[in-house]
């Protein structure tokens, strides 16, 4: 059994979560950090020196940050769909899974979802806030152009990458700002939404971190 430290509310524990649930591993999860606490005890840190959530221990590894643990899940767990075999297929995936932490992610949670969510609306930077919108803007499209061609990011299944980038998609949709015309993103978070596994571990309420 895998176990996995972390809040249920986090985006990247949530990322492990489903993806454990798509490949069948048995796991537990235990409530760490935001409102728990636990991460700065020597306990945790011996395991994650960032204080932050994630951490899983499978056997003898013990590990942290989500994307990488969602490839590790997928290489040790996953069949040919989920983690294709060949290198190509497989990198093709993954430039998506990278583009989901290293721009929309940053752009969505930290330019969107932080400030209307969880800052009070006198304490906002309205113009960073729109500059974010706009920024958002351009890359739903970007993936809204390569979900036209197929229904997950890899192709007719889902994959790792999906678990990843997929995650954001409940905060992208309902955070109320101006989202872009994105019909095959829309249509790519329905097929999401109708997978249990994603409703159980990615459709969250994050109202505990809304500003008070």
């Amino acid at each position: 059994m895998i176990t996995v430290w972390g809040r249920i509310t986090s985006a990247n524990v949530q990322a492990v979560m489903w993806a454990l649930a798509e490949l069948g591993v048995e796991s537990k999860r235990i409530d760490t950090g935001g409102a728990f606490g636990g991460t700065d005890t020597p306990e945790y840190l011996a395991m994650n020196p960032n204080k932050l959530v994630p951490t899983i221990q499978d056997g003898d590894l013990t590990m942290w940050e989500s994307a990488a643990i969602v490839r590790y899940l997928g290489a040790t767990y996953g069949d040919d769909g989920f983690w294709p075999s060949d290198p190509v297929a497989r990198a093709r995936i993954d430039q998506w899974a990278e583009w989901a932490k290293t721009s929309f992610a940053p752009t969505l949670l930290g330019g969107i979802f932080l400030p209307l969510v969880a800052t009070r609306e006198e304490n906002r930077d309205a113009k960073a806030v729109a500059a974010a919108v706009t920024r958002m803007q351009g890359l739903a499209r970007i993936v809204d152009a390569r979900l036209a061609r197929s229904p997950f990011l890899g192709g007719e299944r889902l994959a790792f990458g999906d678990c990843i980038f997929g995650t954001l998609l409940y905060r992208y949709f309902t955070v109320d700002f101006e989202r872009a015309d994105t019909p095959h993103l829309q249509a790519y978070y329905d097929r999401l939404r109708s997978r249990p596994a994603y409703e159980r571990n990615a459709m969250i309420s994050y109202e505990s971190l809304r500003a008070k």
